[in-house]
């Protein structure tokens, strides 16, 4: 059974940065699709971004687009979510996610949906001030 625990998150202000990490165990596949989604109270969870951990493109909202960007570190096993020019908006509890059995062209082209989440990591709230 595939398992995400996320760290990082906390307070910041805005146009600042901050770095979200996650590591994924318990799977056997060897390229899977690993993605961060967030929501606010009241919101549905949404996708923000998602890799592929074969290689290849990664999907982002258009409204994290050339601010945040997703990463993997093969050697650790870990998916980054590299956050610059917070926003109030971007206030929300991140969650790492997982799912091993779509494709990377699925994980890619937005296709990695809350719907579609295999494993689920705890959440950690990350909070821009004005």
């Amino acid at each position: 059974q595939v398992h995400v625990e996320e760290s990082g998150g906390g307070s910041v202000q805005t146009g600042q940065s901050m770095r979200l990490s996650c590591v994924a165990s318990g799977y056997t596949s060897s390229s899977f699709c690993m993605g961060w989604f967030r929501q606010t109270q009241g919101k549905e969870r949404e996708p923000v971004a998602s890799i592929w951990t074969g290689g290849g493109n990664a999907y982002y909202a258009d409204s994290v687009k050339g601010r945040f960007t997703i990463s993997r570190d093969h050697a650790t096993k870990t998916t980054f979510l590299q956050m610059n020019s917070l926003k109030p908006e971007d206030t929300a509890m991140y969650y790492c996610a997982a799912n091993v059995l779509i494709g990377g062209r699925t994980c890619t082209g937005g296709g990695f949906v809350a719907n579609r989440v295999g494993a689920w990591g705890q959440g950690t709230q990350v909070t821009v001030s004005s």
